[in-house]
C-alpha cells in the first residue's frame, strides 16, 4: 500500500493555527471534510477523540498518528498537518508534537488499516524525513517529501 494513494493532498495543513489536542483533531477533521464528501467533520472529531481517550496516538519524536474507523466511508483516507511550535498531545515521550498524520478507515477494514498504520510509522522513524517535513516551506514541499518517502520504502 502506498500512502500517496490515500493522502488527500488538498487537506494537508502546512501550519496548524491551534494549541490543543482537541483543536488539532478538529482542524484536521474539518480539512478532510471540506474535500471528502463522505466525511462529516463533527462525527470524525468524535471518532478521533474516542480513540485518543483509549491511549494517546502521540508516538514520540514529535509525531502523532491519530486514527479511527468511520461508518459510511468506502476507502482509507489520510492527511498531514504540521505545528512548527509544537503541541502537547500527551505523547509517550512527553515532548511537544509537531507532525500529525491522520488516518481514517472504513468501519470494517482490517488488514489495510494495520498496513497503513505500520507504513506511516516507518516513515516517521527516519529522522531525515522528519527534518524534511520540519523545513518544508510549502504544502507542495510536504507532499513531495511524503511522496519521496513513499517511493523509498
Amino acid at each position: 500500500m502506498k500512502i500517496m494513494d490515500i493522502l488527500v493532498n488538498d487537506a494537508v495543513i502546512l501550519n496548524l493555527g491551534v494549541g490543543s489536542k482537541r483543536e488539532v483533531l478538529a482542524e484536521m477533521a474539518g480539512a478532510l471534510a471540506k474535500v471528502e464528501p463522505q466525511i462529516e467533520a463533527d462525527r470524525l472529531l468524535e471518532v478521533l477523540l474516542e480513540r485518543e481517550a483509549l491511549q494517546s496516538t502521540g508516538i514520540g519524536d514529535g509525531v502523532a498518528i491519530p486514527h479511527g474507523k468511520m461508518a459510511g466511508l468506502d476507502r482509507l483516507v489520510a492527511t498531514f498537518a504540521r505545528s512548527p511550535e509544537g503541541i502537547d498531545f500527551d505523547s509517550i515521550d512527553r515532548e511537544p508534537t509537531h507532525h500529525f498524520f491522520l488516518l481514517v478507515v472504513p468501519e470494517h477494514s482490517g488488514g489495510q488499516y494495520l498496513k497503513a498504520l505500520a507504513r506511516i510509522s516507518r516513515f516517521f522513524r527516519d529522522a531525515a524525513f522528519r527534518q524534511q517535513l520540519t523545513s518544508a516551506e510549502t504544502q507542495s514541499d510536504i507532499i513531495r517529501a511524503i511522496a519521496e518517502e513513499d517511493t523509498n520504502l
